[in-house]
C-alpha cells in the first residue's frame, strides 16, 4: 500500500483570485435584481402565486436568513402591482334583525364615499326634517286633523246637550269631568231645592238624567277610537311629509350607487326606516334654541346620536389608497389580528357593542391579494391556526371569539355576516416545522399544496462570484455602506465558503453575508477608508470570532494547563486525540479529546462507557457498533474474537453523539491489540464503515484549526497533523494561518481512505496487505492483532478447559 501523503497548501482552502473581476469596486456594479442560489425556490413561488386554485398555498421553508421574506415579497408584489384593487367591505345595520349586521361589498375607493354620503344625509334630516314640520302647510294640516278630532266631539256633546235641554236637564263640567243637573227656569237646580220636589217629578228628573248618562258614555266610549284615528292621521301625514322630504335625498343617493344592488336594498330599508321614525329626527333642535335645561338638552343629543348609529357605515376596509392587489404581513398572528374582533364599550358598568365596533383582521385587510405569515408565530398563539385553516376551507371570514367558535360561550352579542375570502396565503418557517405540520395535521397538505425549499448554499462559479459581487454593490446601496474593492470583494467570497464548509460552494445565507458587510463597514469607517478593503473584512471577521471565542479560549487554556489531558507529543499504545465541534449560538470551533480503549478476555464485546453512562447518543453507539463489526468480520470471521474492549472519552462530563470519532475509536482499539504506540501529534477525525472505509464528516475545518490552536500554543515541531477522510479534501477552507504552517512542514493534514492508511500513518507501522498464502507479512498491524487475538483465544480456550477439568475433579469427589 502506498504511503499516505499530506496535502499540499493549494488544497486547504480554495481562493478567489481578484484578478477574474473587470471592477475596481462594487460603485461599477449593477443591482442584483434576484435572489441568487434560490432558483427551486422562486420556481415553487411564481407557480404558488399564478395558479388560481383552492388549497395552492405557500409554505416557504429554509433556514432564517436564507432571503424568504425577500424573495415572496419581490415575487408577490411584482405580480400584486399588474393585479386590480379588491373591492371595499363595510358592515351596516340590519333592520330586521340588528344583532346580525349586513356586509356590504362596494368597488374599490367607493367605501369612504359612501360612508360620508351616509354621514351627510343623517346630518341634512336632522335639519331639513324638523323644518318641515314647522313649515305653515304642515302646522295646518295637522291643525285641522286636530280640529275634526274636536268637533267630533263638540258635536257628539252638544246633540246630548239640546236634546237634554229640551227636558229641563243641563249637561255641565265638573272638575270631575262632565255630569247632568235639572233646571228649573234655565237654573241649575240646588241639591236642597231638588229634594224639596215631589217624589214623582224627582223621579222622572232622575229617569231622564239616567237616559242622557247612557247616551253621555256611548259618546265616552268612543273617544279612544277618535283618538286613536286621530293619531293614526297624524302619523299619515308625518310619514308623508318625511317620505315627501326624505325622497329626493335617497332617490340622489340611489341614482349614484344605482350599479350597486346591495346599496340600492340597503338604501330602501334607510329610507323606510327614516319614514317610519321621523319623530326621532325632532327631539332636539339645532338652531340654538333648545327645549329644555341644559341636562335635558344632553339627555336628548345622545338619544339622536345613539339612534343615528343604525344609518352609519362601519367601512371595514378602505382601498381608497391601494394600487393593485394588497400585501399584508402580519407580525402578530394573534387570532383576533387574523379574523377580526367585536370592541366593546363600558357603559354604566355593563361592555357593550354593535355593528359600528367591529374591526378587521389580517384576513381582511390581505383580501383580495396576499397575506404573509410566519408560521412558528401563527402555531405559538391560542386558536390562530384552526381559525386560519377553518377561513380558507370556507371560502369566507366569519368575526367570531374564540369561545363562540368553540361553543365555550353563549351570550348574545352581535353576529356579522361572513364576508368571502379570496385569498394567497404563505407561510414562513423552517424545514422541520413544514414536516411536522405534514405528518400531524392532515389538512395541512391539502391548504398548501405548494413548497418553497431555500437552499442554504449554492455552487461556486465564476458566475456565482460574479453575481456575489453584484449582492455586495446592491446591499452596499441599499444601507448606504461603502463600497467593496474587488479584493475585498474575493474575500468576501472565501468567508461565504468557509461559512458553509464546503470549498465549492457558497453560501445562501444572506443573513451572514449581510452581515460581515456591515461589520467590514465599520471598521473601514473607523480609519476613514473610502472603500472596504481585504483587510477590513478580515478585521471583520477576527472580532466577530473574537466576541463569540470566550470558551474556546477557556477551554485551550485547560488543555494547555494540563487540567484536561491532551498530548500533542510522544506515543502510547491505546490512546488517541479525537476532535469534535462545539456549537455555541452562531460560533463553532473544534476541541480535541483523548480517547483511550483498553482490551482483555472476553466474549467479543466493545464496550461503549459513553453510552453505559447514559452520555453517548445514538449516533454514536452505531459507530461504536459499526466498528465492533469491523473488527469481528475483518480479524475473526473463522476464529472467535476472544476479548472484550472498553472505549471512552476521557474528562467527558457532558453527552457525546455523532460518528466522526468512530475511526479514531477504531485506531485506539488496534493500537491496544497490536500493542504498537500512536503517535500523539496528530489528531484525528472521521467515522468509518464495515468495510474499513473512512467517511466524510461535518465541521472539518472547525476541527482542524482546533488542533492546530492546540500544538500552536505548546509550539509547533513539524511533526503534528491531522488525520482527516479524503472525502472532505473538498471541504476545506481553512484559515490563512494554519496554510501558512503547512507550507512550512509545520503542520500537515492527510487525506485518508481506509483505516489501513490511517493506522499507518498514526503508528509508523504498516498495516499490511494478505498474501498468497493468506498471511499478513511479519511485523505489520494486522499480523500483530491477529496474533494477540489467537493468543487471547488460546488463552481463553485453556482457561476454559482447566475450569471444566476441576469441575469434573469436583464432580468426582463428591
Amino acid at each position: 500500500m502506498a504511503a499516505v501523503i499530506p496535502l499540499d497548501p493549494e488544497s486547504l482552502s480554495l481562493r478567489c483570485n481578484p484578478e477574474q473581476f473587470d471592477f475596481k469596486d462594487t460603485s461599477e456594479l449593477e443591482d442584483l435584481l434576484e435572489v441568487i442560489g434560490q432558483e427551486r425556490a422562486l420556481h415553487a413561488i411564481k407557480f404558488a402565486i399564478g395558479i388560481q386554485k383552492r388549497g395552492y398555498n405557500l409554505f416557504a421553508l429554509g433556514p432564517n436568513g436564507t432571503g424568504k421574506y425577500t424573495s415572496v415579497l419581490k415575487s408577490i408584489s411584482e405580480r400584486a402591482a399588474g393585479e386590480p384593487a379588491p373591492s371595499d367591505w363595510c358592515y351596516v345595520y340590519n333592520f330586521d334583525q340588528p344583532h346580525k349586521p349586513n356586509a356590504l361589498e362596494l368597488p374599490a375607493s367607493t367605501g369612504s364615499e359612501f360612508r360620508s354620503d351616509m354621514n351627510q344625509l343623517v346630518e341634512e334630516l336632522f335639519v331639513i326634517l324638523p323644518s318641515t314640520f314647522e313649515d305653515d302647510e304642515y302646522q295646518s294640516r295637522k291643525k285641522a286633523i286636530e280640529t275634526e278630532f274636536q268637533e267630533k266631539q263638540e258635536t257628539a256633546l252638544k246633540g246630548i246637550r239640546v236634546e237634554a235641554e229640551k227636558k229641563d236637564i243641563a249637561l255641565i263640567r265638573t272638575p270631575q269631568g262632565l255630569a247632568f243637573a235639572p233646571l228649573q227656569e234655565k237654573e241649575v237646580i240646588k241639591p236642597e231645592e231638588f229634594l224639596k220636589l215631589p217624589e214623582e217629578q224627582r223621579k222622572e228628573i232622575e229617569q231622564n238624567i239616567g237616559e242622557f248618562q247612557e247616551q253621555l258614555q256611548k259618546v265616552i266610549r268612543q273617544v279612544p277610537q277618535w283618538i286613536r284615528e286621530n293619531r293614526t292621521r297624524v302619523i299619515e301625514l308625518n310619514e308623508e311629509v318625511a317620505s315627501f322630504t326624505t325622497a329626493p335625498l335617497l332617490e340622489e343617493l340611489k341614482e349614484k350607487y344605482i350599479a350597486l344592488i346591495g346599496v340600492q336594498e340597503f338604501l330602501t330599508t334607510v329610507e323606510k326606516d327614516i319614514i317610519k321614525n321621523n319623530d326621532m329626527f325632532l327631539a332636539s333642535r339645532e338652531d340654538g334654541k333648545p327645549s329644555g335645561g341644559q341636562q335635558e338638552i344632553r339627555g336628548q343629543r345622545a338619544a339622536r346620536d345613539a339612534f343615528a348609529i343604525r344609518y352609519q357605515v362601519n367601512l371595514l376596509i378602505d382601498h381608497s389608497n391601494t394600487q393593485g392587489a394588497p400585501i399584508v404581513f402580519e407580525q402578530n398572528p394573534t387570532y383576533p389580528n387574523l379574523i377580526g374582533r367585536l370592541e366593546h364599550v363600558a357603559q354604566m358598568g355593563t361592555l357593550l357593542t354593535d355593528f359600528t365596533l367591529i374591526k378587521p383582521g389580517a384576513l381582511h385587510k390581505a383580501n383580495g391579494g396576499y397575506l404573509i405569515l410566519d408560521a412558528r408565530k401563527l402555531l405559538t398563539q391560542n386558536f390562530s391556526w384552526e381559525g386560519i385553516k377553518r377561513a380558507l376551507q370556507q371560502n369566507e371570514i366569519v368575526i367570531e371569539s374564540p369561545g363562540q367558535a368553540y361553543g365555550l360561550a353563549s351570550t348574545v352579542g352581535v353576529d356579522p355576516e361572513p364576508i368571502p375570502l379570496d385569498l394567497k396565503v404563505v407561510l414562513l418557517g423552517d424545514r422541520q416545522l413544514y414536516y411536522l405540520l405534514h405528518q400531524n395535521d392532515p389538512e395541512f397538505g391539502e391548504l398548501f399544496k405548494v413548497a418553497a425549499d431555500f437552499e442554504g448554499q449554492m455552487e461556486r462559479t465564476p458566475d456565482s462570484n460574479l453575481a456575489y459581487a453584484n449582492l455586495i454593490a446592491t446591499l452596499a446601496r441599499k444601507e448606504k455602506l461603502l463600497h467593496f474593492d474587488r479584493g475585498a470583494v474575493a474575500r468576501v467570497i472565501e468567508q461565504s465558503a468557509r461559512i458553509v464548509g464546503d470549498a465549492e460552494k457558497l453560501s445562501a445565507h444572506m443573513q451572514s453575508v449581510a452581515d460581515l458587510l456591515r461589520e467590514s463597514d465599520y471598521w473601514a469607517g473607523q480609519e476613514g477608508a473610502d472603500l472596504v478593503t481585504p483587510d477590513h473584512v478580515n478585521q471583520a471577521i477576527r472580532a466577530q470570532i473574537y466576541r463569540a471565542s470566550r470558551i474556546k479560549d477557556r477551554i485551550q487554556e485547560q488543555i494547555i494547563r494540563e487540567t484536561i489531558l491532551i498530548d500533542t507529543d510522544g506515543s502510547k499504545v491505546g490512546q488517541i486525540n479525537g476532535l469534535s465541534v462545539l456549537m455555541l449560538g452562531n460560533y463553532a470551533f473544534g476541541r480535541p479529546s483523548r480517547i483511550t480503549a483498553r482490551i482483555r478476555l472476553g466474549k467479543g464485546e466493545v464496550i461503549d462507557i459513553e453510552r453505559q453512562v447514559e452520555l453517548g447518543g445514538p449516533i454514536h453507539s452505531k459507530g461504536v457498533l459499526i466498528l465492533s463489526s469491523y473488527l469481528g468480520s475483518h480479524y475473526a470471521s473463522e476464529r472467535p474474537l476472544s476479548l472484550t474492549a472498553s472505549l471512552v472519552f476521557e474528562q467527558s462530563y457532558g453527552g457525546v453523539d455523532g460518528d466522526s470519532a468512530s475511526s479514531a475509536e477504531l485506531y485506539a482499539l488496534l493500537s491496544a491489540l497490536a500493542d504498537v504506540p500512536i503517535n500523539q501529534s496528530f489528531a484525528v477525525t472521521g467515522s468509518v464503515n464495515q468495510y474499513g472505509e473512512v467517511q466524510a464528516i461535518g465541521g472539518a475545518n472547525e476541527k482542524i484549526e482546533g488542533f492546530f490552536d492546540l500544538c500552536k500554543n505548546r509550539g509547533l515541531t513539524g511533526n503534528q497533523g491531522v488525520l482527516i477522510p479524503a472525502a472532505n479534501v473538498k471541504n476545506l477552507m481553512l484559515k490563512t494561518e494554519v496554510v501558512t504552517a503547512v507550507s512550512f512542514n509545520q503542520f500537515h493534514i492527510y487525506p485518508i481512505e481506509t483505516i489501513d492508511q490511517g493506522i499507518g500513518v498514526l503508528t509508523g507501522v504498516p498495516a499490511g496487505q494478505l498474501d498468497e498464502k493468506d498471511q499478513y507479512p511479519e511485523g505489520t498491524i494486522n499480523q500483530r492483532v491477529i496474533e494477540r487475538l489467537e493468543k487471547m483465544a488460546a488463552t481463553q480456550q485453556a482457561y476454559s478447559q482447566s475450569q471444566e477439568d476441576d469441575e469434573g475433579i469436583e464432580s468426582k469427589n463428591d
